[in-house]
């Protein structure tokens, strides 16, 4: 609600992950921001997903997908329709 998303997700591909989140958790019977931490938490470079947790609901999603293992197929439908941004919010470097 606060204008981010119209700045940081603007390309059509960025609603298409949700889709794509969404589909899995609904095959899964999760919500999707478990599925969506699952994903985060499967990944080596992740050490410690930080969660911005303002509902004992959110604490509770995050703790329950610690136990998601998400399979090979799983992670291909949620990868799939990802598409890189440019950086954005970053000063160019001086020379």
């Amino acid at each position: 609600s606060d204008g981010l998303d119209q700045i940081l997700y603007d390309q059509p591909s960025d609603w298409d992950v949700v889709d794509a989140v969404k589909k899995v958790a609904g095959e899964r019977g999760e919500p999707p921001a478990r599925i969506a931490l699952a994903w985060l938490m499967s990944k080596p470079a992740v050490t410690a997903p930080i969660v911005g947790a303002t509902k004992l609901k959110h604490l509770e999603d995050a703790v329950a997908a610690a136990e998601i293992e998400l399979t090979a197929e799983e992670v291909a439908v949620l990868e799939a329709p990802y598409r890189a941004h440019p950086v954005r919010g970053l000063a160019a470097p001086r020379s």
